[in-house]
């Protein structure tokens, strides 16, 4: 009888350790942020190379999880420089005033075996409104350092920069799309 009470108790403390909530943060060099928006007839993109925050996720309930992730947009890239200043200024994101960005969950919903829409507000200059991260888990498992725990993350998303006060000048509305196609790539490390 005390085996069987011993064998229940560890079965429950290994339940409870695996529904156990772990923060994971976002490692700024293996993870990215970037939008691809039209000009003209094609199309750029660019990277934005300076992304942190945290994950908070319940593994036995993925849909319990949260993230809140900060972009620094002085770390802008477009791979041309005067574009890049351009977007800098104050017709585009104005990083004197606004250096960065933010986005914080409020919900995350289920919608295949590892995808997630998961909704937040998402803060650009002085404008906050909700979008939908259309979000998929690429997994867990160690990282390359001695005891480290990774999960892997990409999310994409359409927004449209006008309603960020971002549509720039009059001369280029026709030019600029106003449709704004995100991508983010994020890998996070396990905090214990």
């Amino acid at each position: 009888m005390k085996r069987l009470i011993s064998l229940f108790a560890v079965i429950a403390l290994c339940l409870c350790a695996r529904a156990e909530v772990e923060t994971y943060n976002i490692d700024p060099v293996h993870s990215s942020a970037g939008f691809t928006l039209r000009h003209v007839l094609s199309k750029f993109s660019s990277s934005f190379t300076k992304v942190t925050g945290t994950i908070t996720v319940d593994r036995a309930n993925l849909e319990n999880s949260s993230v809140v992730a900060s972009i620094d947009v002085t770390a802008l890239n477009t791979d041309n420089e005067k574009r890049n200043t351009h977007l800098k200024s104050p017709d585009f994101f104005d990083t004197a005033k606004f250096p960065t960005m933010t986005f914080k969950s409020t919900s995350w919903k289920k919608t295949g075996n590892d995808t997630f829409d998961v909704t937040g507000e998402l803060t650009i200059k002085d404008v906050t409104k909700p979008v939908v991260l259309k979000t998929t888990l690429l997994g867990f498992g160690s990282g390359m350092g001695p005891g480290s725990f990774l999960s892997g993350w990409e999310a994409t998303t359409i927004i449209k920069k006008s309603e960020f006060n971002m549509a720039g000048p009059a001369m280029l509305a026709k030019a600029l799309g106003d449709d704004v196609a995100v991508t983010i790539n994020v890998e996070a490390g396990y905090k214990k």
